[in-house]
Order: C-alpha cells, then structure tokens, then sequence
C-alpha cells in the first residue's frame, strides 16, 4: 500500500551540496542526481505474507526437509545437510578449488570466479580471479587468473561482462568499499582474456578517482557504472575506448546505494539504494554528451526489505517491468509495473515459506551458527528479457531457485538446488566470504523483521533459541551462501556458491524448456 509521498526539500539540497564538496575533493565534474524539482518519494508499508507455491519435485529429487527454502537446525547438526537439497535440478560438473568468492559471471562457455580479500590472498598459485574453461560442464577446468591490482583487491559486485562488446570488467572492492584500480579486458576468446587498459586504472600509479561496491556496463557496453555503498556516490567510466577508460559524470544520489539495473536502451537506471530504488534517467551519459546531467525521476522506499541488490528491466507484451531483489529482511522479489517510472507500482512479490513474517523465529532458529546471512535472494536472472519465461536467483541459504515467470499473475517455483554444506572446511576455504564472515556466528540482518513480527504479534521469539541458539561465533559453513548470478545456458545454469564454488546444474527438460531466443541477463 503506498502511505506516503514527499516533494523536492531540504534533503534534496543538501545532497546537491554534498556532491559539489565531492567534486571539489576529487577534481572532477560531478552532478547532483536529483537536478529536476519533480521528482517525487512513495513510502510502501505493507510487508508480503504468501509465500509462492512449492515446485513438484520428479524423479531423482532430494527434497527440502521442512519449510520452503529453509535447513532446518537439526539437519544442520545432524549432518543431512552435507547432502544438499535438490528439486528437478541437478549437479552436473563444478571446481570447488578454495570457493566462490562473492559474485561469478560467465559468457560463452567461460566462467569468472570474483576474488575476496584478503583471503584470496592465501591461494599461493591461483590468487586472482580465476578463468574457468567449461567447454565440458562436467569437468570444468582452470584456464588463467587474472592478477592486476583490481583483480587481486576484491572485486566485491563488481566482476561483469558485457556480451555485445565482449568485456569483462571489475574494480578494486577490498572491504565493501573500494577505489583506484580498474580493469578491463578483451574476452573475445574467453578462455584467455586480453587486459585493454594497461595505464590508468591498472598501473599502481595511476588510480581512477571512484568509490565502488557494486559494477556493471550500460548496455551497448560503451559506459562501465560504478557505485558506492556509503555515500551514495555514482560513476560513469567512459570506456568507448577500453584502454583509455576516463571519468565523464559522478554525483551523489543519496545516503548509500548499491547495484542497479539498466533499460537495453541504456537510457533509464533502477538504482538500488539501502531500503529501496532510485530511478536516474542516464540518457545524457548514454548519448555522450560533453556535460552530461542525471535527473532523478522518482525514488521508492519500503519496510519490506532492506539492502535493495539490482533490478532487471524486462517487458510483457512490450510493456515495462524490473524485478527488484532485496538483499537482507525478508522482503524476498518485488515486481514493478514501470510503465510511468515516475508513478511505479508493485504488482507482485516473490517469497520462500522461510521469509514469511510468521516464519520468522524459525528462520533465526535454522540459520543460527551460519553467520550474518539467511535466507534472501541476492542475484536473480531472467531467460530473456523480453517476455521471459523463466527467473533463477541465487537465495543465500536457500540454493539456487528457479521460477516460472510466464505469468506474472502465476508465479510458481519449479526447481531449487541448494549445494552441499561444506561443515567444517572454513580453513580450506579461503576465498569464500561465507567462511571468512563465519567468525560470527549469529544471522545479524535477522533481527529487524524478528522485532516486527514480534511487535505485530505474529512470532513467538521462544521458537528461535533452537539447538544451536548458543552459536553466536564460529560458524560452522551447515549451509552454503549463494550470492552469484544463476546464468542460463540452455537447459543448464551455471554458478557458483560462496563455499562449493562453481557449479554447472541441469534443469530437467519436465519443468524447463529454454526458449529459442534465450538470452541471460542480469539488467546490468
């Protein structure tokens, strides 16, 4: 329900301050995001309580043992979950090595494990980011790593590719928060990239002045976008010319921001911020003009979810949506009809049994010992983004999960793969920021909806102190994080998982048949 809307103000003004002191400190040209007065704010409160209908698990099937999405504390402890979970999807090939980092990508038959610093530091031989060949999905193998500095710092949310021009991008993230190093690279012949920008950006001594978390190009690849988490500072890299890449607009769009989506036209970004999006019209970047400016549209916050991920911009009989992920709080999927973005509505949300308010106190009883992260999407892809058939998104601790989207009035789960627990194998682990984080034990981002669901009276908060209530340090890796785009390959997906790295899974031909004009997309 939309309770609320606010006009151009104070706040307004003082990011367009803010942005100006940047652009003084930096010594580049900066714009404040919100430069039209007509942008408005909508507030959503209500908080979805349906979960989507479970898929029929066929033949061969090792279902799930208790709720939607959930692994119960006593698999955990028992040691059923080293078996995993699988419905209508399976394992076909994958390369563990020392894990998954926090975000792979793929293109043609490659796959790009991110790195996460410090720990891929520890890898003697292989510490980059490592090339896999999966010409053979069942033996998937190690082709390259690439070792410059943005490489080798973390690349966070920021490894991506761009198909059309055949790039493959990433800039330094070492905690959340990054700067200076930049790559990019020729993967033409994807097996053995092909740096393009051996100065700026790569040289140790000529950094690029930007704040970065997350990453991704515009469509036509010819811009590579770039956000920072706290300020809420965004980038254009100009990279029309990949070994010569140079800043052409920054500003300030808020508070904190995250990733983002983009129209195929490049001109209109879905900008994720901490509890919502921010809509940019990017048109003046898209076009290259000399002094571009980015107008804010509108924003949309909600108490539904915070730590919005990205959104992906499709269409239904040529009209508008995006599917927006939220990271943490249970707010799970929102689809947004985006016809007028300036006036947006939510049409429809997606959530495993787990994520329901009533669910709560069982969420935080199972996810105890498995440090800061539950059970909510991070990344989701589309199988084409035009009329699209099928959504698959990594879940955190709930797997890979794939949806039938044909019908946005009939969403429905038709398959899940939720990977082996890797219990106990945190040492070995070094590049998965599952075992890195496990120092903590306890799931910190559970603790906002288990407040309101105890302030609403639908939770028990007895039900969370389980058997494993006293894990609040060292983790014990009972049940893998899954961050990284699940990419679609024809009736196969191609990931990878924080702690089993990367997996080649095949869907069965029963619940999927991919579409001929597949084409995979994130919305970045």
């Amino acid at each position: 329900m939309l309770i609320a809307r606010t006009g151009p103000g104070s706040a307004r003004r003082g990011v367009a301050t803010a942005a100006l002191a940047v652009s003084v400190v930096l010594g580049v040209a900066t714009s404040p995001a919100p430069a039209i007065a007509s942008a408005e704010t909508f507030f959503f409160d209500d908080v979805g309580s349906t979960a989507v209908p479970r898929a029929n698990c066929g033949p061969g099937s090792l279902p799930e043992t208790g709720l939607q999405g959930d692994v119960p504390a006593e698999d955990r402890n028992n040691g059923r979950s080293t078996q995993g979970y699988r419905c209508n999807m399976s394992m076909v090939g994958g390369l563990q090595d020392r894990g998954g980092g926090l975000l792979s990508v793929t293109y043609d038959h490659c796959s790009y494990t991110s790195t996460f610093f410090p720990g891929n530091l520890l890898n003697p031989t292989t510490p980059g980011v490592q090339v896999l060949d999966v010409s053979n999905p069942a033996q998937p193998v190690l082709s390259t790593t690439l070792n410059e500095p943005a490489m080798l710092g973390g690349t966070w949310e920021s490894l991506k590719v761009n198909k059309a021009r055949k790039l493959l991008a990433a800039t330094a993230v070492p905690i959340a928060a990054g700067t200076g190093y930049f790559s990019v690279y020729d993967i033409s012949d994807c097996a053995h990239p092909r740096l393009l920008n051996r100065g700026a950006g790569t040289d140790v001594t000529m950094p690029l002045p930007f704040i970065s978390h997350e990453g991704g190009f515009s469509p036509d690849g010819n811009t590579y976008w770039v956000s920072g988490p706290a300020p809420g500072f965004l980038t254009a890299i100009d990279i029309r010319n990949p070994a010569s890449p140079r800043i052409i607009w920054q500003g300030l769009h808020g508070l904190g921001g995250h990733g983002f989506g983009i129209t195929p036209d490049g001109n209109r970004m879905y900008l994720s911020n901490l509890g919502g999006i921010t809509v940019l019209d990017i048109s003046a970047v898209q076009r290259g003009d000399p002094y571009p400016t980015v107008p804010q549209v509108a924003t949309y916050l909600w108490t539904d979810g915070f730590f919005n991920q990205h959104s992906i911009p499709v269409t239904y009989g040529n009209k508008p949506y995006i599917f927006t992920v939220d990271e943490t709080g249970g707010g799970g999927i929102k689809v947004f009809d985006v016809a007028d973005p300036a006036h947006a509505e939510i049409v429809q949300k997606i959530k495993l049994e787990i994520q329901l308010p009533a669910n709560t106190a069982a969420n935080l009883r199972s996810s105890q010992g498995g440090s800061v992260f539950s059970y909510d999407p991070h990344y989701c892809v589309v199988d084409r983004p035009a009329d699209p058939t099928a959504l698959a998104c990594s879940w955190e601790s709930s797997g890979i999960r794939v949806f039938d989207v044909r019908d946005l009035s009939r969403i429905s789960e038709i398959a899940y793969y939720n990977p082996p627990a890797q219990t106990g194998k945190n040492v070995q682990l070094t590049n998965s920021p599952h075992a890195l984080s496990s120092l903590i034990g306890v799931s910190l981002f559970n603790f906002v909806p288990l407040a309101r669901a105890v302030f609403e009276g639908k939770t028990d908060p007895r039900v969370a102190f389980g058997p494993r209530a006293g894990m609040v340090a060292f983790g014990d890796l009972s049940a893998d994080w899954c961050f990284s785009p699940p990419e679609f390959h024809a009736n196969q997906i191609w990931t990878s998982c924080s702690d089993n790295g990367f997996m080649a899974l095949q869907l069965d031909d029963a619940v999927y048949q991919p579409p001929a004009n597949q084409a995979s997309t994130y919305g970045q």
